[in-house]
C-alpha cells in the first residue's frame, strides 16, 4: 500500500482549566493541498476532538510556513469528468469545513504563506484568523474553470458582498494587511510574532467559563440562521440555561469580592 502523502499531527497540551489541541495539516511538499484522503482524515480528525468534553480550543495550521492551505489538489480535479465526481469532491470541502464549524469549541486558523481557493473555505469556516504579515489569500478558481463554493459562501458575512465579488469574479491574490483591512483576518503579526499572537487568544478562551464558551459558539451558529427577532429570543433562551446550570456563580461571587475588596483599600 502507497503511504499517504500528507500527515496530520494533533498535538494535545493539558492545561490547569481545559486542553489545547493543535492541528497540523502536512503535505508541505505541494503547499499542503487537500485532496479526497486529506479532507476525509481532517474531518475524521474535528470530529474525534468534538467528542472531548476537556478540549477548551483548537489551533489549525499548516506545516512547512509556505501555505496554510494552497487549495484543492488540481491533479485530482483535473481528472474529474463526471458531475457525480465533481459533486462528491466538493462535499468533501464542505463536510471538513461542517466539522470545523460544528466543533463545540473555537477554532483558531494560524495563517502564513499562501491561503488559496479551499484552503480560504476552510479558514473561514474557523471561527478566528491569525496571520502572518507574509501570508496571501486567494480565490483562483475562475482562472482554472470553475467556480468558487461551499464556503466561499461564509465570506459575504466576513468581507462584505463588493469584496466578495472582487476577489472571487477577479481571482486577485491580495496580501495580509489588506485581508486585515477587509475583515477576512482579525490580527496580522509579523511571522516572528505569529505564535505569540495565537497564544494570547487561546490563553483569553482557556481562562473563560467553559460552558459559557460552548454556549456562545452554538448561540452564534444559530444566529447566522435566524431573523434578528429569533436570534434575540435565542439569546435569551440560552442565558436563562447558563443560569439553570449555575456555571456562573463562582466566577461572578469572585468577581464581586474581588471588586469590593478593592473598594475597601
Amino acid at each position: 500500500m502507497t503511504p499517504a502523502a500528507h500527515k496530520i499531527e494533533v498535538r494535545r497540551e493539558q492545561r490547569d482549566r481545559g486542553a489545547v489541541v493543535h492541528v497540523i495539516y502536512d503535505h508541505s511538499r505541494r503547499l499542503n493541498v487537500v485532496g479526497p484522503a486529506a479532507l476525509r482524515d481532517l474531518a475524521d480528525t474535528f470530529h474525534t476532538l468534538a467528542k472531548d468534553d476537556d478540549l477548551r480550543v483548537v489551533v489549525l495550521s499548516g506545516a512547512g510556513g509556505r501555505a496554510f492551505i494552497g487549495g484543492a489538489d488540481i491533479n485530482h480535479m483535473a481528472a474529474l469528468r463526471q458531475s457525480e465526481e465533481g459533486r462528491a469532491f466538493i462535499t468533501l470541502i464542505h463536510k471538513l469545513c461542517q466539522a470545523i464549524r460544528d466543533c463545540p469549541v473555537p477554532v483558531i486558523c494560524r495563517m502564513e504563506g499562501y491561503t488559496l481557493g479551499a484552503g480560504l473555505e476552510v479558514a473561514a469556516a474557523c471561527d478566528m484568523r491569525i496571520a502572518a504579515d507574509t501570508a496571501f489569500f486567494g480565490m483562483p478558481e475562475v482562472k482554472v474553470g470553475v467556480p468558487s463554493v461551499v464556503e466561499a459562501a461564509l465570506l459575504p458575512r466576513l468581507i462584505g458582498w463588493g469584496r466578495t465579488s472582487r476577489l472571487l469574479l477577479t481571482a486577485e491574490t491580495i496580501d495580509a494587511a489588506r485581508a486585515e483591512a477587509w475583515g477576512m483576518v482579525e490580527e496580522v503579526v509579523s511571522a516572528d510574532e505569529l505564535d505569540a499572537a495565537i497564544e494570547r487568544s487561546v490563553r483569553a478562551i482557556v481562562e473563560a467559563v467553559p460552558a459559557a464558551v460552548r454556549s456562545q459558539k452554538r448561540l452564534m451558529r444559530r444566529w447566522e440562521r435566524l431573523s434578528l427577532d429569533e436570534a434575540v429570543q435565542a439569546g435569551i433562551d440560552s442565558f436563562a440555561q447558563s443560569i439553570a446550570e449555575g456555571e456562573h456563580i463562582e466566577p461572578m461571587t469572585e468577581f464581586v469580592h474581588r471588586k469590593n475588596n478593592n473598594k475597601k483599600k
